[in-house]
């Protein structure tokens, strides 16, 4: 292989492609995950490769059982009847198994499709049945019990393995079967096809399928993205050159591994870089597990900086006298030099001696007390994120940098670096990708991470592309002189008021997100003569807010109702508003007064408000407000 090999250069302790304009792509001489995965193995043994609480204390896990787990898992699915190129579901939280069934069946030539654990036994069906899927792995009996709602509408699978015993001790099925079974299985193959798991590694290529990741589907029925492993390996490649991660780094999964975001950044980057991996225990511990692990780097959605930041916005709130105003001398010290590592300036003497003393006396402590005492890099991507908090965290010695991409880029279009950063942008695209921008301002790319089309859907494939190869990605943005990309919203949530006014609502409703009181907004006015706005509080903020002013409340309804509470809100609209042209300014607002979770339909599984579903459902508030 050697002699076939491009030309290689080491960056950032890996050796990797020095072109990256054409692929195939290499880590280490290796062109796919799994290959690059049974050398990382065999390389570290012993050391760890992930950890997981178990009875609220943490345990670590080897390279080598790594390796063993996804082994026996992919060779006892292979004992069963699963062929390469078929399909294998797995739904369940992120846990190690989730790992050992993806490496475990990429590594004998099949493909893995993650189910949000959020999702409705219907929806199961439906993606279990679109994408073929001859298995399918589930976490425990509540998500097992999804699969008995609709068995009889899922023919095509084979057999349902459950990773948990728990709840299910004498439970009996012909169709379902339990992990540590299908272990014993794969293990006892192994000891009858000693090869067997090698020869597989060894057929993986680069043009093969790896993964489906499928859409949110707010635009209609979800579609499953085919990714391949040159897909993933570029993703790595390119990404680690502006963004690296090291053997030595603690890394914190929580976003759902089915997210093409966590999976790249949780499961290819730390093979690649063989880093340790920290699972979260729940989306709701997040932030003690943050304070407990310390990653030195970490990649979330915006609403999670959003609510780290309101937290602490909070705890100022309840501060002394004398702790606001330390604490806003620090935030100054700490401006004035975010501001000069911004434009590439030398930070002035006085300006540094300033931040370094409040360093110490205040902004370490703040960083320990919200997990990233420790960080070198934080990275926020998915959605767009407010400008004003990427400075705030700048001021604190926090430095969190915005990328952007799709999942039918695998995860990655353009990143900021360290080197380079421009706050209001997403950064200049890739090494070895292009960026351009049509005239009526969609963003089109180019590079060895576009996806390789949609699952038994040709039509949907062939939207996706211009007649010249390019990705449209249905956003629109502008691209500076220095090849910074700006995104300012989608091509389909363009609002195009009764004046004829054109307004990309995603900057106002950015704005209005970094209030600590406010959880996400949709911005309305199509065809209407102005801009009104639905508003998702933030629950645990605004309950503080009511209940130190007083406020009576008797549940999430009467809380949004409360004229203290609306007062609230209007004030951080109208203070919003002063940013803003006349057109631009929202003149009305109604509180969406129902509790949303993950479970209901107006959320994706990241928490993000789907803008269609919301219009449509909530209708009548908005018609209110003309």
């Amino acid at each position: 292989m050697a002699d076939t090999l491009p030309p290689q250069e080491k960056v950032n302790g890996l050796t990797i492609n020095a072109d990256l304009s054409q692929g195939p792509f290499y880590i280490d001489g290796q062109d796919t995950t799994p290959k690059l995965f049974r050398d990382r193995a065999r390389a570290l043994g012993t050391r760890t490769a992930h950890r997981e609480k178990t009875f609220g204390i943490w345990r670590s896990h080897s390279w080598d059982a790594y390796f063993t787990h996804a082994k026996h898992l992919g060779l006892g699915l292979v004992s069963l009847g699963l062929q390469r190129g078929e399909v294998v579901s797995i739904l369940s939280e992120d846990c190690k198994e989730w790992m050992y069934t993806d490496m475990g069946v990429q590594s004998v030539g099949a493909i893995c499709s993650g189910v949000y654990t959020t999702d409705s036994a219907t929806q199961l069906e439906y993606l279990v049945n679109n994408s073929d899927s001859r298995f399918l792995i589930v976490e425990n009996d509540e998500q097992l019990d999804k699969f008995l709602q609709v068995r009889d509408q899922m023919p095509g699978l084979t057999k349902v393995i459950v990773i948990e015993r728990e709840g299910l001790h004498g439970f009996s099925d012909p169709d379902i079967m339990f992990l540590d079974e299908l272990y014993e299985m794969g293990a006892a193959y192994d000891a009858a096809n000693p090869v067997a798991f090698d020869a597989s590694i060894d057929a993986t290529h680069p043009e093969d399928t790896a993964i489906l990741v499928y859409t949110s589907g707010t635009t209609g029925k979800p579609k499953g993205a085919m990714i391949s492993h040159g897909n993933l390996m570029y993703s790595v490649c390119a990404g680690f050159r502006d963004g690296p991660v090291f053997d030595t780094d603690d890394q914190l999964c929580f976003l759902p591994l089915c997210h093409i975001l966590e999976r790249v950044f949780s499961v290819n980057a730390p093979i690649a870089a063989a880093s340790t991996i920290n699972f979260a225990e729940s989306p709701e511990t997040i932030f003690d597990n943050l304070q407990e692990v310390s990653p030195q780097t970490f990649v979330a959605v915006p609403r999670l900086w959003e609510k780290i930041y309101s937290q602490v916005a909070i705890r100022i709130g309840d501060a002394t006298g004398m702790q606001k105003w330390a604490y806003s001398k620090a935030l100054k010290a700490g401006a004035a030099r975010a501001d000069c590592l911004a434009e590439n300036k030398p930070v002035p003497f006085g300006t540094n001696l300033a931040y370094r003393f409040w360093d110490v006396a205040l902004l370490q402590n703040l960083r320990r007390m919200i997990g990233m005492d420790r960080l070198r890099r934080g990275g926020s991507g998915a959605a767009p994120i407010s400008p004003d908090l990427l400075h705030w965290y700048h001021s604190i010695g926090v430095p969190v940098l915005e990328g952007y991409g799709m999942t039918e880029s695998s995860g990655v279009i353009s990143i900021n670096s360290e080197a380079t950063n421009k706050f209001g942008t997403v950064g200049p695209a890739l090494p070895g990708a292009q960026i351009r921008v049509t005239p009526e301002g969609e963003v089109q790319y180019k590079a060895g991470n576009v996806f390789q089309g949609y699952w038994k859907n040709p039509e949907k494939t062939a939207e996706t592309f211009t007649e010249d190869g390019w990705l449209r990605t249905g956003d629109v943005g502008m691209l500076d002189n220095e090849g910074f990309l700006k995104i300012t919203g989608r091509l389909k949530d363009i609002i195009i008021t009764a004046g004829g006014k054109n307004i990309t609502p995603a900057e106002i409703e950015n704005k209005l997100k970094f209030s600590p009181y406010i959880s996400d907004v949709v911005v309305i006015g199509d065809k209407r003569k102005y801009l009104t706005c639905l508003v998702m509080i933030d629950q645990e903020n605004v309950e503080k807010f009511a209940q130190d002013r007083r406020v009576p409340f008797s549940n999430y309804a009467s809380l949004c109702a409360a004229k203290d509470v609306q007062d609230l809100i209007r004030e951080t609209v109208d203070t919003v508003n002063k940013d803003f042209a006349r057109v631009e300014q929202i003149k009305d607002f109604r509180l969406i007064d129902i509790l949303l979770t993950a479970d209901d339909d107006e959320l994706t599984p990241t928490m993000k408000l789907k803008r269609s579903f919301v219009e449509t459902k909530h209708a009548e508030l908005i018609n209110q407000m003309y």
